[in-house]
């Protein structure tokens, strides 16, 4: 048994003569004596010790099988996928006027018709449930709840028909909050709505400035007391976009959101990730946490303040684990306002990065978005492998303008990870392995 490729070792720093081993194709952790490693070398480890670390991803049998497995991870998961998953955007309106909007220069009076939306439920039902496959759309905008007859309209054909099929559906929405009240909530979670991602950029005052009503008005306590109203109908996702000058006034939030009863165990999980600013800018704001990485030093010490500050208060927040852009995934789609289909939300609208439409059908995505950047001798030797699978396509399309390499990780990972693994550590024991 061999040590696997995808591994990184830290010291122990709370337990001189030890290792935390983290097998990143499994988000495994482990913590061992120093002498397994030697005793791997030398081929001494006791038996069950090497069965526990094979079962973690940690000892593989055959280093070149295990990098075959990674290089055909996606093939595979195309091949075996029984889900269907798409990001519909319902407009590019909204009631708030952000001044960081990603749609700023877009945004505007414009929605999905009637007619198009009638195509959408049809074309999922041809391709998608017809072939048994399960349906989860995320719908979103613009903000998707100005559009919230569409929503009916959608769900309850799509539930029908999922019902049919003997399949299950669901959806979530990326909302702004400020109209998800507890009518509402319990109307669409009967219709199949399980989740909303909603967004809260710190404190009142911080986030009044940076998610304003169209009018002027403060959004922050129409927010606050929908969540407050709503957690107990569906999971609520908390997520905010924080600068350099004022993530530090984020934990304010948390501490805003205990007091009003809002505690870690209704919310499903709070991130925080950097404003990523307007087309032409990195990344979107509400899929930030997907093209996150940069080389900047203030945003490895905000991820690993922020994340501490959030755990420390038992909030849940994801741990580092494999990510693959949606991209990759075969039957993962974006459809826009008019039917034309795309594989990313930040590629929405721009030229050339169409793979079809509700109408004409889907064109292979492969040299468009160049679905195997990453498959090259120096990714598939990279520990960090499982974790980017690439990075980002958009954020090196907007460094080169085009997709020919990868947004590499390894800086924002030499600098973050260890340190969010420690965190769990600390705050999430219960996860931890442990050899003698």
């Amino acid at each position: 048994m061999r040590l696997s490729t995808y591994l990184k070792i830290f010291p122990c720093p709370d337990n001189p003569g030890h290792l935390i081993l983290y097998a990143t194709r499994r988000a495994a952790v482990v913590r061992v004596p120093e002498k397994t490693l030697h005793q791997i070398e030398n081929g001494t480890l006791p038996e069950n010790d090497q069965k526990e670390l094979s079962r973690l991803g940690i000892l593989v049998p055959d280093p070149e099988k295990e990098r075959e497995e990674v290089r055909t991870r996606f093939a595979d998961a195309n091949r075996l996928t029984k889900r269907f998953h798409a990001i519909v955007v319902l407009n590019l309106d909204c009631n708030l006027a952000c001044p960081y909007c990603f749609e700023e220069g877009v945004r505007g009076k414009y929605a999905m018709s009637a007619e198009t939306a009638a195509l959408l439920v049809e074309w999922i039902e041809r391709e998608q449930l017809a072939h048994g496959r399960k349906v989860s759309l995320d719908f979103y905008g613009g903000e998707p709840l100005l559009s919230t007859g569409l929503i009916r309209f959608i769900a309850t054909r799509l539930a029908k028909s999922s019902a049919d099929k003997g399949l299950p559906f669901e959806f979530s929405l990326v909302t702004n909050g400020t109209l998800l009240d507890r009518p509402l909530a319990l109307e669409l979670a009967a219709l199949g709505m399980k989740e909303a991602k909603i967004t809260l950029d710190g404190p009142r005052d911080t986030h009044d400035r940076s998610r304003p009503f169209v009018n002027g008005n403060g959004s922050f306590d129409t927010i606050v007391r929908n969540i407050r109203e709503i957690c107990d109908v569906i999971g609520v996702q908390v997520g905010g976009n924080f600068t350099r000058e004022n993530y530090r006034e984020f934990p304010s939030l948390l501490d805003h959101l205990l007091q009003v009863g809002i505690t870690p165990e209704k919310l499903r999980a709070v991130q925080f990730n950097q404003v990523t600013g307007r087309i032409g800018a990195p990344g979107i704001p509400d899929y930030a946490s997907s093209c996150n990485c940069t080389d900047e030093e203030w945003i490895h010490r905000a991820t690993l303040y922020l994340r501490d500050e959030i755990l420390k208060r038992g909030f849940s927040t994801p741990k580092p684990g494999p990510a693959g852009c949606m991209v990759e995934f075969r039957h993962d789609l974006v459809v826009n306002i008019d039917g034309t289909i795309y594989k990313c939300p930040a590629f929405v609208g721009r030229e050339g990065f169409a793979v079809g439409d509700l109408r004409s059908g889907i064109v292979s995505a492969g040299e468009t978005y160049n679905l195997d950047v990453w498959n090259k001798p120096e990714c598939l030797e990279c520990a960090y492998l499982p974790l980017c699978f690439g990075g980002c396509r958009f954020l090196e399309f907007l460094r080169s303008g085009k997709i020919d390499d990868v947004d590499c990780w390894k800086s924002f990972l030499d600098a973050t990870l260890e340190g969010c693994i420690l965190q769990d550590l600390r705050y999430r024991p219960h996860g931890k392995q442990q050899l003698a």
